[in-house]
């Protein structure tokens, strides 16, 4: 060991007596400095602007320290992505050196190990590294300082992948500086070896027996998850393992020149030390044997505690996911065997880690809907087979790989799911979809993978009815006032069937309301409701039952009477909000304190702060709606979910006019005005040991598909009425380290003192000692 020092001791002498490692130090150096004072600055200066200009500046609202450090142009970022520039011309000397100098022969003849040469010089170098470690610590140091409730434990995880990396590169560099006596040879060799390093993963991947292989060797991402502040036992294993195999390998190559062995022992040297590497790899890449360390102060990187806590009471039980993809469907490049990597890691590494059992299981097919003759338009004159064979060779897959329509039916029926890409999860006999959505995210996200989870361990799913009969909006319809994409769209992934609830319909005229259902809802009947059927209704509301109520302005008449049961009624006329960007009947109501705490959404909790500070709450964009009027508080609490702004809006009963000038108030004709009108209302009481909870819209058309199904409002709604079991949200903790501690002058000179000084105070110090060392 004394010796390996020594021999470091040595070699970081001569790196330092050399204008290379000086050179590089400095330019590592000018680039941590631009890099962190020009982010540093750009927000101090914006900050300094924000303060003078407006009095209620609190903060910026994100973290700072994942925006210096870890954004596109940031610290870490930047330098990662140059590293490789660096680290050939600090290693092509290594071993070269001594090989041109013939320094080797004395060291092979003397009493020192070849371990211990080898050993000894990549200490020095991984000494070196500390230094620029110690580089970018001053700039996390400068960081801590700079900004309030720094996040320090992403910055120490960065660190250690950024120490990681550059060790590894230095590996690679040191194993080919021992191959050749060209030191240019030796840089040019460590780009390429790097180089292959990086694409490797992408190789291959088609096949099931080199893929996992080549993933695992595959460099490429390795650090993205310590610079987002996750911390894997798989990550640091690999890195350990790379170094491992180049220095083993410079250790093997130096030994074959000092021995005399036959070519095939040194070649099984190389296997061994190869297979060990894979085989060490592989098996620490397995989901059972990881370990994660979430280092980020909001712990973001991990599941949220709701989802944790369903992925608990799944326990040891074997959960199935099978992921179907359709050679003739949409998104089946993402579930070919060549994405599967991606796939696995991407999607589901975070709940592995939470239930590393789970087994994964892949379908292959083509089929398309037997109404649907698009196919057939776009390849004319071929079967479905002769189709499916061409879409396998434009691919590049195997079309024997992939199942026949008669084989995939008799597994599964796929046709409700549109033959889309799309996962079945199985677990104790229940099973339910999991689809893939058309949005640039395209996988499901925890708000959607968390209430699949919930649906198998769950024995009664939430089921929202809506009442059909009298031209009521339609969840099966695309139209623009109808309810299809908040409802049943499958790749829509806010709909209510992929947030966990199922949703169906039912005609009371001719069927009895099931009891348990979470909700029915009655949306904008334009036809009076028959006795049969009001009837139902009102019995199902005797029995306690949840339910959502939609109606419109000019149809008030269709739901008063069995509104009247509930206390309330629908105002008659059109309320009138005049503004210079909608029309009078667009009236945008804002929410209520009580409004934000009908659920978990993060989006309630941000307006909820937001009135807690004294800012204007959010509001809601109704297009055509009528006020709510409480007639009868003795059966069920009334609360104002929406309401309008004090004043602002006024009841036009006569004729309303929304394409010409703005509308009067004109109390001959029967309008009228109060302070202000509740747009959405909801109504609690106690029946049968269980809360009963309603809610009486004013306006439908904000649920329809042209308003996006209502956004984040309608979804709080239905949550409220499932008292709170569906959707499952995952609100994360705010960011803390949302604001700087200095100012933009300030910022200016810590930049001169980084990028201008340092460097040259360093320069110097360099220039002096080369030159003291020229002389002696």
């Amino acid at each position: 060991m004394k010796m390996i020092f020594r021999i470091a001791k040595t070699e970081l002498r001569t790196l330092f007596y050399s204008p290379v490692a000086w050179f590089l130090t400095i330019a590592f150096m000018v680039q941590c400095g631009v890099y962190y004072t020009y982010a540093m600055l750009n927000i101090a200066n914006w900050q300094d602007i924000a303060i003078r200009n407006n009095p209620k500046f609190k903060d910026f609202g994100i973290s700072l320290t994942s925006g210096v450090f870890l954004g596109q142009d940031s610290i870490f970022a930047n330098v990662l992505q140059n590293l490789y520039l660096f680290v050939p011309l600090l290693t092509m000397g290594l071993i070269s050196r001594e090989i041109n100098n013939g320094t080797i022969r004395l060291l092979y003849s003397s009493p020192i190990k070849t371990r211990e040469i080898v050993l000894g010089k990549y200490v020095a170098i991984m000494i070196y590294n500390l230094l620029l470690l110690s580089i970018v610590g001053v700039f996390m140091l400068m960081g801590v300082v700079n900004i309030y409730h720094a996040d320090y434990g992403i910055l120490l995880s960065a660190a250690l992948g950024f120490y990681l990396l550059v060790c590894t590169y230095t590996a690679i560099g040191l194993f080919m500086s021992s191959l050749t006596n060209y030191q240019i040879v030796s840089a040019i060799g460590s780009f390429i070896i790097i180089f292959a390093l990086s694409r490797i993963g992408g190789l291959w991947q088609k096949y099931d027996i080199v893929r996992d292989l080549t993933y695992f060797l595959s460099i490429s991402g390795r650090t993205t998850k310590m610079l987002r502040g996750l911390i894997t036992t798989k990550d640091v294993i690999y890195f350990v393992m790379i170094m491992y195999m180049f220095v083993t390998f410079t250790l093997i190559k130096l030994k074959a020149g000092r021995e005399s062995k036959p070519w095939f022992v040194t070649t099984a040297r190389y296997l061994l030390v190869s297979v060990s590497v894979l085989l060490i790899g592989y098996v620490s890449s397995r989901p059972a044997f990881i370990g994660y360390w979430d280092t980020t102060a909001t712990q973001k990187n991990t599941l949220h505690p709701n989802t944790q806590r369903i992925l608990k009471e799944l326990g040891d039980e074997p959960l199935e996911i099978t992921l179907y993809t359709n050679l003739l469907g949409p998104g089946v490049q993402r579930g070919l065997p060549e994405n599967r990597n991606d796939y696995l890691w991407s999607l589901w590494e975070p709940y592995l880690r939470f239930k590393p059992d789970i087994k994964f299981n892949y379908v292959y097919y083509y089929d398309a809907d037997d109404a649907d003759s698009s196919l057939y338009k776009t390849w004319p004159g071929k079967t479905l087979q002769q189709i499916a064979t061409q879409m396998a060779e434009g691919y590049d897959v195997k079309f024997a790989g992939f199942k026949a329509p008669a084989e995939v039916r008799r597994m599964v029926n796929l046709q409700p799911e549109s033959y889309r890409l799309v996962m079945q999860l199985k677990y104790k006999g229940q099973t339910t979809f999991l689809r893939t959505f058309d949005d640039a995210t395209f996988w499901p996200e925890e708000q959607q993978v968390a209430p699949a989870f919930k649906r198998l361990i769950q024995a009664s799913l939430p089921k929202n009815i809506f009442l059909t009969g009298n031209l009521q909006r339609s969840i099966h319809k695309k139209g623009e006032r109808e309810y299809m994409l908040h409802a049943i769209a499958k790749g829509i992934r806010t709909s209510l069937i992929n947030l966990g609830f199922d949703a169906d319909t039912l005609n009371a005229d001719t069927r009895e309301i099931p009891a348990g259902i979470t909700s029915l809802v009655l949306a904008d009947p334009k036809t009076e409701l028959s006795p049969v059927a009001t009837e139902r209704i009102s019995r199902y509301l005797q029995n306690g039952g949840n339910m959502m109520i939609l109606g419109e302005p000019g149809k008030q008449q269709m739901l008063n009477p069995l509104l009247k049961q509930l206390g309330v009624q629908l105002m008659d006329g059109t309320l009138i909000e005049v503004s210079k960007d909608e029309m009078p009947h667009m009236v945008k109501p804002y929410l209520t304190t009580a409004a934000t705490y009908l659920s978990q959404d993060p989006v309630l909790k941000a307006v909820r702060q937001l009135q807690q500070e004294g800012e204007d709450s959010l509001g809601v964009l109704m297009p055509g709606v009528t006020g709510i009027a409480v007639t009868d508080s003795s059966n069920y609490k009334p609360t104002t979910i929406l309401t309008t702004f004090s004043g602002k809006a006024w009841m036009k009963v006569g004729t309303l006019v929304t394409d010409s000038v703005p509308p009067v108030l004109n109390p001959q004709e029967g309008d009228s005005k109060q302070s202000s009108y509740a747009t959405i209302v909801s109504l609690t009481r106690q029946v049968n040991n269980k809360q009963q909870r309603i809610v009486v819209c004013g306006d439908a058309d904000f649920m329809s598909n042209t308003r996006q199904g209502g956004g984040f409002l309608s979804i709080d709604l239905y949550s409220w009425l499932d008292e709170g079991a569906f959707p499952i949200f995952t609100p994360r903790p705010e960011a803390r380290d949302t604001k700087l501690t200095i100012s933009g002058t300030i910022a200016n000179i810590e930049k001169i003192i980084f990028v201008w000084v340092l460097p040259v105070i360093v320069l110097l110090a360099g220039t002096i000692l080369l030159l003291r060392r020229k002389r002696q």
